[in-house]
């Protein structure tokens, strides 16, 4: 391990420690925000602390076993013990490593998720359900609960746009890389001569924000309209103008949201798809300067990028932006994202943990 890492691990010892002693002061408990901010930080500080202490207790084992090496009666053992504590420590040193890169404050929240229909007609609308399906599905593995605020249907049964709330544990760190273009390769249901189309969507994930970070909109900046709902949902919501439209005219961002049948809690549930999406654009504007110099291995974050592309005929699925080929779309399909999502976070993850050791050289 370089000696830079070493330090950094020598300093989150000293943290633990002042951790500890704030603490132990029982007026701390007072501002429950402070101490739920510090008792979480004192378990994560503690869990790599313990994981070094190991790591340096297996380099010192590592030594003591090679020292019995020229020993008869001990080599077998020596050897044996070598074996094992070099991969202890190859393993403790990932981890340790993968523990320093940079967290994203939001990958522990909950998410909105839009899907759109791009090129391709109807059978993007239709490649757009699918992808609806396969989200939907990958929410329900995880646990999550999902909720549809908007959705706008086509005419053979698929989504000109989709906008569902995601809702669970690490719901924006697992879907986040999502965004961008998906492109589809498949014989549409429309055609008659089995000729491959290309059509494509794009899906967006947004953070949706802690309610204590919550973006405050001026509402002189708001226009709201209001109309009568054209998806399903009985006579009631068909007849009433319960459906709204939130236009924040600075950006020129639109949310709207026509799923529940009372006006007031429909104009709720869009502005706060409205603010999250107001808080992205912010978000994303600050990451497209810091990355200027840099293009993130993950993409750049404009989701017009062809990210990923589905081909049904041959069953595979490739990532484009960490050439992962997969020949499991039916899977994938089905829900089964697990691959996907743990090849892009590896590929980020290995990327950061890169540009701290250039920071560090």
């Amino acid at each position: 391990m370089k000696d830079s890492l070493r330090q950094q691990f020598d300093r989150l010892g000293y943290r633990l420690s002042e951790l500890d002693t704030i603490l132990s002061d029982g007026s701390v408990a007072a501002d429950m925000k402070r101490y739920r901010a510090l008792t979480k930080e004192q378990s994560e500080v503690a869990e790599l602390d313990a994981q070094y202490r190991q790591y340096v207790q297996r380099e010192a084992d590592l030594a003591e076993a090679k020292l019995l090496l020229d020993d008869p009666e001990m080599a077998e053992m020596a050897a044996e013990e070598i074996k094992a504590a070099e991969a202890d420590l190859a393993r403790l040193q990932a981890s340790l490593q993968l523990a320093l890169v940079p967290r994203d404050p939001d990958d522990d929240r909950s998410a909105f998720l839009e899907i759109r229909a791009g090129a391709g007609g109807d059978e993007s609308a239709l490649f757009a359900a699918d992808l609806a399906r396969m989200y939907l599905r990958y929410a329900e593995r995880m646990g999550w609960k999902t909720e549809i605020l908007s959705s706008s249907d086509s005419d053979l049964g698929g989504y000109k746009e989709l906008v569902v709330r995601i809702e669970g544990e690490r719901v924006y760190g697992s879907l986040k890389f999502e965004s961008g273009g998906h492109r589809v390769q498949r014989v549409p249901a429309t055609e008659s001569q089995g000729r491959i189309h290309t059509s494509a969507c794009t899906v967006a994930v947004i953070a949706e924000p802690d309610e204590t970070e919550e973006v405050t909109l001026n509402p002189a900046d708001l226009r709201i309209d209001t109309y009568r709902a054209s998806g399903a949902g009985g006579q009631h919501i068909n007849k009433t103008d319960s459906a709204v439209r939130i236009t924040h005219v600075p950006t020129g961002l639109v949310a709207e949201c026509q799923d529940d049948r009372s006006q007031h809690r429909n104009k709720a549930k869009a502005m706060l798809v409205l603010a999250a999406r107001v808080r992205d654009k912010d978000r994303v504007a600050r990451e497209a300067q810091d990355a200027a110099n840099r293009k993130s291995l993950i993409g750049s974050g404009d989701r017009s990028d062809r990210i990923r592309t589905y081909n049904f005929p041959q069953g595979r699925l490739t990532d484009h932006r960490i050439n992962l080929t997969l020949y499991k779309l039916g899977a994938i399909m089905d829900g089964d994202l697990s691959d996907v999502a743990a090849g892009l976070q590896a590929a980020q993850a290995a990327e950061q943990l890169a540009l701290l050791e250039e920071g560090r050289t």
